[in-house]
């Protein structure tokens, strides 16, 4: 069984532990998406202690196939987002 944590579970966490109204929870973590965005764009790597780093990696065009009809498409060039833990996420985790 599969469990997302979504935007407004980590709200209604930041509503419980810090006290604030939701609003503004929510724009603190709006707030923290945009700067975490930003950065990536700007400088193509985020580092974050303790957690990890997200960082952008370019994919060139390639030939793939649909698995049930064999049929070949080009996929197109794009960047996509890599996120490597940390160590110290990886020993929380294995733990």
């Amino acid at each position: 069984m599969r469990i997302n944590l979504t935007k407004k579970d980590i709200i209604n966490s930041l509503y419980m532990q810090l006290g604030f109204s939701k609003k503004i929870c929510e724009s603190i973590l709006e707030d923290l998406f945009n700067i975490i965005l930003h950065e990536l764009i700007k400088n193509k790597k985020v580092k974050i202690s303790k957690l990890g780093t997200f960082s952008i990696r370019y994919k060139k065009s390639r030939i793939g196939r649909n698995p049930k009809t064999l049929k070949e498409t080009i996929i197109n060039e794009r960047n996509v987002i890599l996120f490597k833990p940390s160590k110290e996420l990886k020993k929380y985790i294995n733990e």
